[in-house]
């Protein structure tokens, strides 16, 4: 037979009020995590757009690079670097995208340092044009 003395009454609400804010924090935690990695995720996306735009222009492909960066995913473009390089004897584009992905949830953002994600992609050159 389980009995509960007076002095048992609240201890789970005391309980509760004491390990809420820990839960509320890992919560926000988990969820900050999900965000970063929902920008990586963009951004690789980013990158290979970026990387195939410039093997096909017939442009200027750093400017064809950073255009398709830009519109193939809802990253801020303010916080978008894009940088182009020819590999391998010019016969191929590498293009590196750097992202500043912002830490902004509440409590999470003062907490957690914003990460910059970095990410490459590389393809063929297939337009003949400005090839060297």
């Amino acid at each position: 037979m389980s009995t509960t003395g007076r002095g048992d009454r609240g201890q789970s609400t005391v309980e509760l009020a004491l390990i809420l804010p820990l839960v509320v924090l890992f919560i926000l935690l988990v969820v900050q995590a999900g965000l970063v990695v929902r920008d990586q995720i963009l951004l690789t996306h980013a990158a290979r757009e970026a990387a195939r735009a410039a093997s096909v222009a017939t442009g200027d492909r750093a400017v064809a690079a950073r255009r398709s960066a830009e519109r193939s995913s809802a990253l801020a473009s303010d916080r978008l670097a894009v940088d182009l390089e020819l590999v391998d004897d010019g016969r191929s584009v590498q293009v590196v995208v750097r992202y500043h992905s912002v830490t902004e949830l509440p409590f999470i953002g003062s907490l957690v340092p914003d990460p910059i994600l970095r990410t490459a992609a590389a393809m063929r050159i297939e337009s003949v044009e400005n090839h060297p």
